[in-house]
């Protein structure tokens, strides 16, 4: 955030990386939205009516120029003589808007680099590799620069061995759903995707209170898919074993207070979980699963939505600690889903989501 009392966050629009004029004095409005498990996506809306040199007017893009298909773009928020840069793409889309009484506009839609992984659909089957062998084939194949990092202790992942089948699924959904099974994080960070453990990932940090920067929020505490153990049985096949474990939880993210295990626990009861749809191959992996699949139900204890001053550091993966909600529901959050918005009438704002396993006494 700026240090300046009064400042200009207008975003900043360069294409195939020139700025031009033109794209700030028409720009109407701005909406990028991103959410765990990645593929950012932007719109931008433009009049498309200006005024020429010679005191007539006429279409401002329509020649191509500037804004086509295809081309790359690159946003900026935040204090315009300081921008930080929220979006980088491809520009996958064009509408053109002719409003009664009113000036024609355009509306320009993109993605980030994992619309190539959106966009790659097939069937394919894995063998003898990990999954972090997978994820650095599925980037190669896409021409993306991937980082995976920190499941070296993590049983199943790291580990060569087994089939992994691709049947009809996009190379991102297939990517998302191996993830998924190890609680791992992916997201495109500039040009490169980002892979890592849930538990590793923190963007950034920020701090937002009630009636300052923060606008407007509403926070759930839900029991409703809370539990307070989650099993995982199987075969291990190479030592001739029947595999049965069980998990309360090892990672439920940032916050603190009383989790929600322990609330439901305390008023509802015990709840367990069988998740039976995944199969191990050994007695680690399986423990791996299951923590897992409780770490994800226990972080959604408290779900939070919120309007704030718009702030280009509020990031999925980013730990906001909210204040001024009173004793229960302030705490840190995990960052879900970030939108940043921009138009004429209220500037730049950003709305996000967050979750937290804890709330307060």
């Amino acid at each position: 955030m700026t240090q300046s009392a009064v400042y200009i966050a207008r975003p900043t629009i360069r294409i195939n990386e020139d700025a031009y004029a033109l794209l700030n004095e028409l720009l109407l409005g701005m909406r990028m939205t991103e959410s765990e498990g990645g593929l950012s996506a932007l719109e931008l809306r433009f009049s498309n009516w200006a005024s020429d040199t010679t005191g007539g007017a006429g279409y401002a893009f329509e020649d191509g120029d500037i804004l086509s298909l295809g081309a790359a773009i690159t946003v900026y928020a935040g204090d315009e003589r300081s921008p930080q840069e929220i979006f980088r793409g491809v520009i996958t889309g064009l509408e053109a808007d002719f409003p009664r009484g009113g000036a024609p506009e355009i509306t320009v839609l993109a993605e980030d680099a994992l619309q190539r992984l959106r966009l790659a659909r097939r069937s394919k089957t894995y063998e003898d590799v990990s999954i972090a062998d997978i994820a650095n084939q599925i980037a190669q194949a896409a021409g993306i620069q991937a980082s995976v990092d920190g499941f070296e202790d993590t049983p199943g992942f790291a580990e060569t061995g087994g089939v992994y089948v691709q049947m009809n699924e996009s190379d991102l959904a297939f990517l998302r759903r191996l993830l998924a099974r190890y609680d791992g994080d992916l997201q495109i960070v500039g040009d490169e995707l980002h892979i890592a453990p849930r538990r590793s990932v923190r963007r950034a940090e920020l701090t937002l209170q009630l009636h300052a920067q923060l606008r407007a929020v509403r926070v759930l505490a839900d029991l409703a898919q809370q539990t307070t153990e989650v099993t995982v049985s199987g075969w291990d096949v190479a030592q001739g074993e029947v595999i049965n474990v069980s998990s309360s939880g090892v990672d439920l993210g940032p916050g603190h207070g009383e989790d929600g295990a322990t609330v439901l626990r305390d008023t509802l009861g015990e709840r367990t979980e069988h998740v039976g749809h995944l199969a191990a191959a050994t007695q680690a992996e399986a423990q791996a699963i299951a923590d897992s699949a409780f770490d994800q139900r226990a972080r959604r204890f408290l779900v939070l939505e919120g309007t704030t001053e718009g702030n280009p550091q509020l990031r999925v993966g980013a730990h906001a600690d909210i204040g001024g909600l009173g004793p229960r529901f302030s705490n840190s959050y995990y960052i879900t889903r970030v939108c940043h918005r921009y138009d004429l009438v209220n500037g730049y704002e950003t709305d996000f989501e967050g979750e937290c396993g804890y709330w307060g006494r």
